[in-house]
């Protein structure tokens, strides 16, 4: 049983390693997480450390290694395929000769069918002005460029799948960087608004420019999130913090209806993000949305680590975090089992969790829910490209010297992976257009990131990214290994169509691991974020929604994809009724807290460990 709340101080100080923490066999295992044998003395591989250390800071956090090993795979090959190279020589002229009858078609008629179309999702060129001559000339050659290096870095007999990757991966970011909409001169709706507005927007532009690289320099966040304060305006749902210990506050969410469902609902998102981002603003908080329909809810705010930390793993969060919370709901509310939700990385720990609890008998659980959460690593995506060895190595190197994983880097590494939209479109819009995209909650919510532990993140990159031994069946919990498929209570599984963290092919693949008496699975249009922040009302939403039960056929992904059929507007309402279908009956609100259990209201949602920097 965790130890009473009322036992921790209110006031919540800086928090320190708990008897639970110490005791635990950390010892080796917790400085040596990588593939390579300790060095004779430590002076020596500190000096190993320390070089990896420096390479990474001066290659943005990329291994130099792992992208010249990638290079070398494809120059050899390619080198040593004369049909790829013929191929390659014959589509550069190809596209020479339909670019040049393009552009004299253009010039002469003012009209000519365009050779090449961007891809889906490329907005870059979408303004009028691009189809008028010599502007529609430069962008059909960018474009019919980008598809060149696409076949030549692409299908080269022989080179691994991660060399494609990082050789592709590479290329794109220097197209993406070198592309005619972000050169001023070539641009021309830059061209026009500087025109229209006398070079206005380039002095807004450079004001924008000056503030942004202050609070860069200065660390501080984002121009226009002052306007969004947590507790004020952000993760506003009235609650009490009922629970605290070293890695978590637990918030017990004030009813608003006479009854409720009896089984609680949990929810935790990932360590590395602030859990409001699911008690946003009023009009699209999930949490908020489950307790004004009856359901009693907690929520596990995460304590932002620090160096001090840098020897919590995965053991820790699963016992100090997600089974202290469902500890603490049984003893508050017993006799009730339990709807818990991960959200991400939030959803990776509840699996495991789950899984063992499974394995030992605990049947405290009444369904489990997942918010794009891969459980196979086999296919990561775009992310694979910094998921190699040589590149794991040199983020545990440099996590080693600060221990944690900053909020920057996480961010960088994301932004890399949609760099046109991210980087370069951000900087037409606002450096050169002078326009300043306002700032809005789910924007103020990714500005306020948390930390990584050293342990923890190498444990995930080596254990389920690298190793994927969740997926296969070898993931340790206390000696033990621990199986989806000892899962048998219903789960809910949420993807997103166009999330890059968690594609939601890989996320479908829970059906090869589960034997759950059902499983439904939502796919939603949005991202990694915006799917989940989905609430009704909202135009332009939809969903595919299936339910597989046990004996029935699996089906592919892209077969499942065709054959479901879509609903437009939000999942939520979906899968709220779900959540009454599998709870059983209602009963009325409990009070916040248990008192007389040594669980007393600590302090007002949102608590304080959200307010850590």
């Amino acid at each position: 049983m965790p130890a009473p709340a009322a036992a921790v101080p209110e006031t919540a100080p800086a928090p320190t390693l708990t008897a639970a923490s110490e005791t635990t066999p950390h010892t080796d295992f917790s400085r040596r997480l990588g593939d390579r044998h300790l060095l004779d003395s430590d002076a020596l591989e500190d000096i190993d450390r320390m070089t990896n250390v420096a390479l990474g800071q001066l290659s943005g956090g990329i291994s130099p290694a792992s992208l010249a090993m990638a290079y070398l795979d494809w120059t050899v090959h390619l080198a040593a395929s004369p049909g790829k190279q013929f191929q390659l020589a014959a589509k550069a002229a190809r596209k020479a000769m339909r670019l040049s009858a393009y552009a004299l078609s253009s010039a002469i008629t003012g009209k000519a069918e365009p050779c090449i179309k961007p891809l889906p999702g490329d907005h870059r060129f979408d303004h009028p002005g691009w189809q008028r001559f010599p502007y529609n000339v430069i962008y059909q050659g960018f474009l019919l460029n980008q598809q060149w290096w696409h076949n030549a870095t692409t299908g080269i007999r022989g080179v691994s799948k991660h060399g494609e990757a990082a050789v592709w991966f590479t290329a794109k970011q220097i197209l993406d960087m070198t592309a005619p909409c972000n050169i001023p001169f070539l641009n021309p709706e830059i061209v026009e608004t500087t025109v229209n507005e006398r070079g206005a927007n380039l002095t807004r532009g450079a004001q924008y420019y000056g503030e942004d690289l202050r609070r860069s320099l200065r660390e501080e966040k984002p121009a226009g999130v002052e306007a969004f304060r947590v507790g004020e305006n952000l993760a506003i749902t009235p609650g009490k913090v009922i629970y605290r210990n070293l890695l978590m506050e637990l918030i017990q969410y004030s009813p608003t209806t006479d009854t409720v469902q009896r089984e609680p609902v949990l929810m935790q998102s990932a360590w590395m993000m602030k859990y409001y981002i699911l008690d946003l603003s009023p009009h699209n908080s999930l949490v908020k949305y489950l307790v004004d329909r009856g359901h009693t809810v907690f929520m596990i705010s995460w304590m932002n680590p620090r160096a001090e930390h840098r020897n919590l793993g995965m053991e820790d969060y699963r016992k100090l975090g997600t089974l202290t919370a469902i500890d603490v709901i049984s003893n508050v509310l017993p006799g009730r089992k339990i709807h818990a939700v991960g959200y991400c990385l939030g959803g990776i720990l509840l699996t495991i969790a789950a899984a063992a609890m499974a394995r030992d008998g605990d049947d405290r659980l009444a369904s489990v829910t997942l918010f794009t959460t891969m459980t196979d690593f086999t296919e990561v995506g775009e992310i694979n490209v910094f998921m190699d060895a040589s590149e794991v190595t040199l983020l545990e190197d440099m996590m080693w010297q600060k221990g944690y994983l900053g909020h920057q880097q996480v961010s960088g590494g994301f932004q890399l992976l949609k760099s046109a939209d991210l980087i370069w479109s951000k900087m037409v819009r606002e450096y050169y257009l002078g326009h300043r995209q306002p700032m809005f909650d789910l924007m103020a919510w990714n500005a306020d990131g948390t930390r990584m532990p050293y342990r923890q993140h190498s444990e995930v990159l080596r254990r389920l990214y690298v190793d994927n031994e969740l997926f296969e069946g070898k993931y340790l919990v206390e000696g033990r290994a621990v199986s989806i498929s000892s899962i048998h209570v219903p789960m809910f599984a949420v993807a997103a169509v166009a999330d890059h963290v968690a594609p939601w092919h890989s996320v479908y693949k829970l059906h090869l691991q589960s034997d759950a008496t059902e499983l439904t699975f939502v796919l939603t249009s949005g991202g990694h974020n915006v799917g989940i922040v989905n609430e009704p009302g909202h135009p332009h939403r939809s969903y595919q929604l299936s339910v597989c039960r046990e004996g029935e056929r699996f089906l592919d992904a892209e077969t499942w994809k065709q054959k479901t059929q879509v609903s437009e507007g939000s999942w939520w309402p979906a899968w709220q009724k779900w959540l009454e279908q599998h709870s059983s009956g209602r009963e009325a609100a409990p009070p916040l807290g248990s008192p007389e259990k040594g669980y007393p209201p600590l302090c007002d949602a949102p608590g304080t460990y959200v307010h850590q920097q």
